[in-house]
C-alpha cells in the first residue's frame, strides 16, 4: 500500500505529469482543443487576414471593382499614415479607451463590487439590477434614450439641472461619450470583480488582521494581488469592446461637430460611406454620391486597425500574467 502511494505521489512531481496534468496525450488534447481553434481560425484570424488583403486592392462591395479588383499595394497604407485625419482619430480613441474603459468601467465597476461585497438583501439586488439594466438593453435603445436625456429643448438632464438650452452633445462631445460609454458597461466589471472578490479566501484578511495590518494593508496586500489576474483579463475585454464601439457613439453624437468626437470606428465608416464603398445613401449619414476618390481606395484598412491594438494588448496582458518560470534543480 505504501509503495503505491509512494509511486502516485512520484508520477504526480514528474515533468511529465507537470506539463500534462489531465494525462490526455498530445494527440487527445489537440482533437479536444481542434473545434475552438478552428472558430478562432474561421472567425478571428481569416478575417484579420483577408481584410489585410483588402487593404492592398482598390476593393469596393458594390460596382465594377466588387467583381474585379485589382491591387494598389502599398498605397493605401500610405494613404493612411499621411492623413491627418486618420491621426486625429487615433488620439481621440486613446482618450475615449483611457477615459471610459480604463479609467472609467474597470475603476467605477471594482468600486461598486467593493461596496457590494459584504452587503445583502434588498439593497444590493436593487443596486445589481440597476447597473445591470444598463447593460442588458440594446444598444439603440439606450443611445436614444440618451438623446432624448441629452436634448437641447427638452431634455430630461437640462430639466433637473435647470439649464435649458444647453446642448450637452454638441458642447462637450468626448465626455458625453465617455461618460455614456462608463454608464453603458461597468456591469460587467462589476460583476467580474464582485465575482473575483468572493473567492478570496476569508482566512488570508483573518491572519493579516491577528498580524495587526489595518483595513489599507490587507487590501494592498492580499486583495490586490488576489485580484491582478482576473483585473488584466477584464481591462483587455473592455479595452476590445471600447476600442470598437460604433452604434453608441454614431446615434448620440455621429462623431460630430465636425469631427471632435469621431473615434476610429467612425472614421472608417465615414470615409468608406463619403468614398462610396458602402451602398448607403441617406442624408442623416451625411453620405457624398460623388464618384469615390484617392480615399476610397484604402476603406478596408481602417477594419484592421481595429484588429492591431487590441492585439497588442492582449500580448501584453498575456505576458504580465503569465506564470514565473520554475527555477532548475
Amino acid at each position: 500500500m505504501k509503495r503505491a502511494w509512494r509511486r502516485s505521489l512520484a508520477r504526480a512531481a514528474s515533468p511529465a505529469a507537470t506539463e500534462d496534468p489531465a494525462g490526455l496525450g498530445r494527440a487527445r488534447a489537440a482533437w479536444i482543443a481542434a473545434p475552438a481553434l478552428l472558430v478562432v481560425l474561421a472567425f478571428l484570424v481569416f478575417p484579420a487576414l483577408w481584410t489585410l488583403y483588402l487593404g492592398t486592392t482598390n476593393y469596393r462591395l458594390t460596382g465594377f471593382a466588387a467583381r474585379h479588383p485589382h491591387s494598389v499595394g502599398t498605397d493605401n497604407y500610405t494613404n493612411v499614415v499621411k492623413d491627418p485625419a486618420f491621426h486625429h482619430s487615433l488620439w481621440l480613441t486613446f482618450e475615449y479607451v483611457l477615459g471610459s474603459a480604463v479609467i472609467g468601467q474597470a475603476l467605477l465597476g471594482f468600486v461598486i463590487a467593493w461596496m457590494l461585497r459584504d452587503a445583502a438583501g434588498w439593497l444590493k439586488r436593487l443596486v445589481e439590477a440597476l447597473v445591470l439594466l444598463a447593460w442588458i438593453l440594446p444598444s439603440s435603445v439606450v443611445a436614444f434614450l440618451w438623446v432624448a436625456l441629452l436634448d437641447r429643448d427638452a431634455g430630461t438632464l437640462n430639466t433637473l439641472l435647470h439649464t435649458p438650452g444647453t446642448a450637452w452633445a454638441i458642447e462637450h462631445p468626448m465626455s458625453t461619450i465617455i461618460v455614456f460609454n462608463i454608464w453603458r458597461g461597468t456591469a460587467f466589471t462589476m460583476l467580474i470583480f464582485l465575482g473575483a472578490l468572493k473567492t478570496i479566501p476569508s482566512d488570508i484578511y483573518e491572519a493579516a488582521r491577528v498580524d495587526g495590518a489595518n483595513t489599507w494593508r490587507r487590501f494592498w496586500d492580499h486583495t490586490l494581488p488576489s485580484l491582478r489576474p482576473i483585473a488584466a483579463l477584464a481591462l483587455l475585454s473592455i479595452t476590445m469592446s471600447t476600442f470598437g464601439t460604433f452604434i453608441l457613439i454614431q446615434t448620440l453624437t455621429n462623431g460630430g461637430p465636425g469631427s471632435q468626437a469621431e473615434v476610429i470606428a467612425l472614421y472608417a465608416f465615414h470615409e468608406a460611406t463619403e468614398a462610396n464603398i458602402l451602398p448607403i445613401d441617406n442624408a442623416y449619414w451625411h453620405v457624398a454620391t460623388e464618384p469615390y476618390g484617392p480615399e476610397g481606395e484604402y476603406g478596408a484598412l481602417f477594419t484592421y486597425a481595429l484588429v492591431l491594438v487590441p492585439l497588442a494588448w492582449l500580448a501584453w496582458a498575456t505576458w504580465r500574467t503569465r506564470p514565473p518560470a520554475a527555477s532548475p534543480g
